[in-house]
């Protein structure tokens, strides 16, 4: 996608046009604009001369972001507001002149606050320095009228041209009444004059222009506030880094280091780019991209990335990644992508700004005639028709949705949660279901000792000690979850000699003279004796979803060694919190039927999915979304296809950049407690949106007819120009302040969860298959795939322990397409339930 900077846009007119005319350029695929950050996302092929003259031809200006200065970080310059200072300068002077101009019209004719002898009974005096008064105000906010005017040549009327022509008509009409009574004063006809001066309306096109510029400058400081998350993320970027150059530290530029370049950081200086430790040891508070406030230790291998803070070590590191590849980098550019997609929510009020502001128009063109016919007068009517003007706010419409989108978005990034889209931040909390990829996501991906079950008079010391000497030299993971845990417990192993693996069975060594071995219960039975009090306890954990691992030495058992890929701490909570969400949570994983349900039990999840190749996860998916929206959560590079299928691909942080590319939402932290958290953010979002949708689409509805009098016969409510600018200023104020709420929004705290209604699911057909000769879990896996490759099925669940396997199926079919599918790969059915 590129992004341009768009400038002159006041409303959300002014988007729908931009957004319009650059869709209809030859090679654009797609074009969403942002009214809140000024910037335009386009996807195809059109070049950027291509586009840039659409805008301009559209009647307004627009850069490739980034083009302004190639020294200055785009990003930040274009979040900067420069709207603010120049709306509140104008603000200043219009104040000051209007308070004098409300002096001689309001103050002297109504309270009769004294006047300069000049002007006593020089009503035209008095009628020239309201007008000149006024024209002054007009000039310091002219924009609304270049800018409003410029709309009306091009024929997309925007918001200034609302204010633009309801202060012209005031204006003008009010020159009018001045010239008239100027000449009733000659004329010598005092009852006129009076008359005319009563039809003064200077006040009211001053006050418009600075009421509407009050609301302007409280909307631009709003709406400098809902980009602060990602302002705070990019001033996080150190400007510099020490660098060693020939074993001599320098301090250089930022954008001077290269990958492979050593750099120094001390205690309290933040990390400059992105690395890896190669010395010295420190705790490193990564706050700032994780939200977490507790550092983590970082030792010789570990990595480190920019802009977290050093707090008690001096470390030495390698640089991986620099520049706008480091990981700030990417969360910024995420958020920043974000802000210039467009949620489909927001695609109703982009319909209704683009018709706006003519229908306006038209109604105020409609309500000045009726009035005349209904036998007013001409400054009565006209009052009416200049109320519609300026009272009618599209800005409402077209700030409801991207504000929000991008408070969410700043709040998310605030707790290292990236939504790469707005679509992805509406969708989120839509889900229906949760798919949890088991390895990485439900448990840490790493094995690790759980048990240790020493046999007869041996110690946990002696088996501990023994298990390290043997697997010391294997390369298996399980291999290293014994060295791990032999290292946290200071243990020293002795060397052992003639070290053979025989794959998929165990190993063997000499130790001492014996013959040392470990492995699973079919090749340590062949050499030890195995008690059966043993035998039960490895099956108990087993059936935990532990790897039972047996040691013997010299014919003698030593114990079991229980290894287990173990829960990371937070999924059964954040599992509980899905399913008070009313989600259905779902695990899938590659491993055999009895240990993923052991693991599911362990987890609390709905339903277990066991058996599934990394090429079948996809497909999964796919049946997943016939019971409604699915979001998938994983980490790894087989975990890709499947978060595509998904509605909302969900990738944990720490995985695969393959996987973090496919996905729509990336957790920085890798913890599962962010799930349930980006779904609350995802709902208090479009729940904010629908809040500001109603109030832009309540405001207008009750807003026009109050202007135009309709009340005025039925109940005499008469709205007077200034008090509807002031509610038109006021109004995008409220929709921008609403949507900071979100700012106060605690996205980990599960009090007010509640369940939302989704499509209802049909109940479940399922039939249960007796079958022979399923023997393993590669069986299991076989049959498994055989029969979710027919359509009519959607799960099925095998089991070589009962010799079974459980249908669920989505339509209807006949036992003996069941069968010839099973029979298909070898196995015998004897009957189906």
């Amino acid at each position: 996608m590129k992004q341009y900077n768009v400038t002159g846009m006041s409303c959300a007119a002014c988007s729908a046009r931009v957004e319009k005319a650059v869709s209809q350029v030859p090679g654009v695929t797609a074009c969403s604009v942002n009214l809140l950050t000024n910037s335009m996302g386009v996807e195809g092929t059109a070049s950027d001369e291509a586009v840039i003259q659409a805008v301009r031809e559209a009647g307004y200006g627009a850069a490739p972001k980034g083009a302004e200065s190639a020294a200055a970080k785009p990003e930040e310059d274009a979040l900067q507001d420069r709207e603010t200072p120049v709306l509140k300068r104008r603000l200043i002077w219009s104040v000051g002149f209007l308070l004098v101009l409300l002096y001689f019209s309001m103050g002297h004719m109504m309270w009769g606050w004294p006047l300069p002898p000049f002007f006593d009974g020089n009503h035209v005096a008095m009628g020239l320095t309201q007008l000149l008064l006024t024209v002054i105000i007009m000039v310091i906010n002219q924009k609304f009228f270049i800018s409003g005017f410029r709309s009306l040549w091009h024929r997309a009327p925007n918001m200034d041209a609302l204010v633009a022509l309801g202060a012209t008509a005031a204006f003008v009409y009010s020159t009018y009444a001045l010239f008239a009574m100027t000449g009733a004063q000659v004329r010598g006809d005092m009852d006129a004059v009076m008359e005319y001066m009563m039809e003064f309306y200077f006040e009211s096109a001053a006050m418009i222009l600075t009421l509407i510029t009050v609301g302007k400058m409280l909307e631009a400081r709003s709406k400098g506030k809902t980009t602060d998350a990602l302002k705070s993320l990019m001033k996080l970027a150190p400007k510099t880094a020490v660098v060693l150059r020939n074993g001599v530290e320098t301090e250089a530029a930022i954008d001077a280091v290269q990958p492979g370049d050593l750099f120094v950081v001390r205690p309290g200086e933040s990390i400059p780019v992105d690395g890896v430790v190669v010395e010295g040891s420190s705790a490193v508070n990564e706050a700032a991209l994780t939200g977490e406030s507790i550092p983590a230790d970082k030792a010789p291998g570990d990595s480190v990335s920019a802009a977290t803070l050093n707090q008690s070590g001096f470390l030495t590191c390698r640089a991986t990644r620099v520049g706008q590849d480091t990981t700030l980098s990417q969360i910024i550019r995420m958020v920043s992508d974000a802000a210039a997609t467009k949620a489909p929510i927001a695609k109703v009020a982009d319909k209704v700004s683009g018709v706006f502001v003519p229908a306006v128009i038209a109604i105020a063109v409609v309500t000045t005639l009726v009035w005349l016919l209904a036998g007013q007068t001409f400054g009565f009517a006209l009052a009416r028709g200049i109320s519609v003007l300026v009272i009618s706010c599209p800005c409402a419409l077209g700030l409801a949705t991207p504000v929000a989108i991008m408070v969410g978005n700043g709040v998310g990034a605030k707790n290292g949660i990236l939504f790469k889209t707005a679509v992805s931040l509406e969708e989120a909390g839509k889900a229906a279901v949760v798919a949890l990829d088991k390895t990485g996501t439900i448990t840490a991906g790493q094995p690790r000792v759980t048990d240790l079950l020493p046999a007869g008079a041996v110690t946990e010391e002696q088996l501990l000690r023994l298990a390290v000497a043997l697997e010391q030299k294997s390369e298996h993971p399980l291999a290293s979850a014994i060295l791990d845990y032999g290292r946290a417990h200071g243990v020293e192993a002795p060397q052992v000699t003639e070290f053979e693996a025989l794959p998929g069975n165990g190993l063997t060594a000499r130790l001492e003279g014996k013959v040392l071995c470990g492995g699973n219960l079919g090749f340590i039975s062949g050499r030890a004796q195995v008690p059966d009090t043993l035998r039960v306890k490895a099956e108990t954990l087993a059936e935990e979803g532990k790897t039972p691992l047996y040691f013997g030495l010299d014919g003698v058992l030593l114990g079991i060694i229980a290894v287990a890929d173990v829960m990371k701490e937070d999924s059964p909570a954040a599992i509980r919190q899905l399913q008070n969400m009313g989600i259905r949570v779902v695990m899938l994983t590659g491993d055999n039927e009895r240990t993923a349900r052991a693991i599911g039990r362990q987890a609390g999840v709905d339903e277990v999915i066991a058996g599934v190749l990394p090429d079948g996860k996809e497909a999964v998916i796919r049946r997943l979304k016939a019971r409604g929206k699915v979001a998938m959560v994983g980490d790894g590079i087989n975990d890709a296809p499947a978060l595509t299928r998904a509605d909302i691909g969900i990738a944990i942080g720490a995985g695969a950049d393959v996987a973090i590319d496919a996905a729509d939402v990336v957790l920085v932290k890798s913890r599962l407690s962010d799930v349930p958290a980006a779904i609350r953010l995802s709902r208090a979002a479009l729940r904010n949106i629908h809040e500001n949708l109603f109030w832009a689409f309540f405001y207008n509805a009750l807003g026009i007819p109050l202007a135009a009098g309709v009340f005025i016969p039925l109940l005499g409510w008469q709205l007077n120009p200034m008090f509807g600018a002031a509610a038109m200023s006021l109004s995008s104020f409220c929709v921008v302040t609403n949507a900071l709420r979100l700012n106060l929004l605690r996205i980990h705290d599960s009090k007010h969860d509640h369940k939302i209604k989704h499509k209802k699911e049909k109940q479940a057909m399922t039939k249960t298959m007796h079958i022979e000769g399923i023997m393993c879990g590669h069986c299991e896996a076989r049959v498994k795939k055989a029969l979710e490759a027919l359509d009519a099925v959607e799960t099925a669940e095998v089991s070589h322990v009962t010799g079974t396997a459980v249908v669920t199926l989505r339509t209807p079919v006949a036992d003996d397409v069941l069968k010839q599918a099973v029979e298909a790969q070898d196995y015998q059915v004897v009957s189906i339930q």
